[in-house]
């Protein structure tokens, strides 16, 4: 065992930090380490937050930590924020909102960008995912970019997905579109203080009513004020509700996660290929020349990618 795996598992948060940034950056150590860490994975829950911007979810996030810690329980938070367009980093900078729980040992924040990765997730979070699973987090919570019909890659990443929602803000319908009541196994409605809380719920009640699970779990409705802590009980237990009746119908769990399992295979085969494709297959300036006659229409597209497949000895 190397160093680093063996602080890792220890819980260090410097190792696991620099573990992160390393799969952040995809540097060259990054791989081997993540093929030592997948063995001591799956052991924590991982609760996904999802919703449309400005609904709470960082409060909501920081509520259910501070939950989940008064129970003993450690708790990584990955904060998945828009890119900044100049630098790349994270933009919105979830920690310093979170700064009542920043200097706790039993909590481990880290801000991710997501670089222009659609579906509300940074392309490295799942692995992040599993470095803090190995280091002995017993609950990982992401909180997604809020960016709206992108949210649904959570599922790809998380055990429980939770929805949030706002009254007066048209969420239920603009979920539907969005295909997130597919994707929600509990709907949190935030700042239910708000007038239209009733109708929201209704809304909610009744497009869930009209569609149908595989697994026939109904999915619960909590409201939450997550600025005065309220609900938050309720949702913690709504989210162990969803885990135990999960580990009840182990063949559907077995299934779910088998077809997360192949769009993680797809995704990192995807993203192999395309590094292979810009190192080997092609220099940086070639690209630029390539792109530059393209955009001048002296070539298409569809014939430089069959140039680059063809240096890389690949024929479609």
């Amino acid at each position: 065992m190397n160093s680093s795996l063996d602080k890792i598992l220890k819980g260090d948060k410097r190792s696991i930090g620099r573990a992160i940034s390393a799969v952040e950056d995809g540097r060259a150590e990054a791989a081997p380490l993540l093929k030592e860490i997948f063995p001591y994975t799956g052991k924590a829950l991982v609760v996904g937050i999802t919703g449309a911007p400005g609904a709470g979810k960082s409060t909501l996030v920081d509520r259910l930590a501070a939950h989940y810690r008064a129970q003993g329980e450690r708790v990584g938070i990955i904060a998945v924020d828009p890119s900044s367009p100049f630098t790349g980093g994270a933009l919105l900078g979830d920690r310093i909102r979170m700064q009542s729980m920043a200097t706790d040992a039993g909590i481990f924040i880290r801000s991710m960008a997501s670089r222009g990765h659609l579906g509300g997730l940074a392309r490295a979070t799942v692995d992040a995912v599993a470095i803090l699973d190995a280091a002995g987090y017993n609950k990982v919570i992401i909180e997604t970019v809020g960016v709206g019909q992108d949210e649904i890659d959570i599922v790809k990443a998380a055990d429980v997905t939770v929805v949030v929602l706002v009254p007066g803000m048209g969420d239920g319908v603009q979920a539907m579109k969005a295909g997130i009541m597919e994707i929600g196994d509990i709907f949190a409605i935030n700042k239910a203080d708000r007038d239209g809380v009733l109708r929201t719920e209704r809304e909610l009640e009744m497009l869930l009513s009209i569609s149908e699970r595989p697994d026939n779990w109904t999915p619960p409705i909590i409201k939450t004020v997550a600025t005065e802590n309220s609900g938050t009980d309720g949702l913690a237990a709504a989210v162990a509700s969803y885990a135990e009746f999960v580990g009840a119908h182990r063949d559907e769990s077995a299934v779910r996660r088998a077809i997360t399992a192949e769009h993680r295979i797809v995704e990192l085969l995807r993203d192999t290929l395309l590094k292979v494709a810009l190192t080997r297959g092609v220099s940086k300036e070639e690209l630029r020349q390539m792109a530059a006659a393209v955009a001048v229409r002296q070539r298409d597209p569809y014939s430089v990618v069959d140039e680059i497949l063809q240096k890389l000895g690949i024929s479609q």
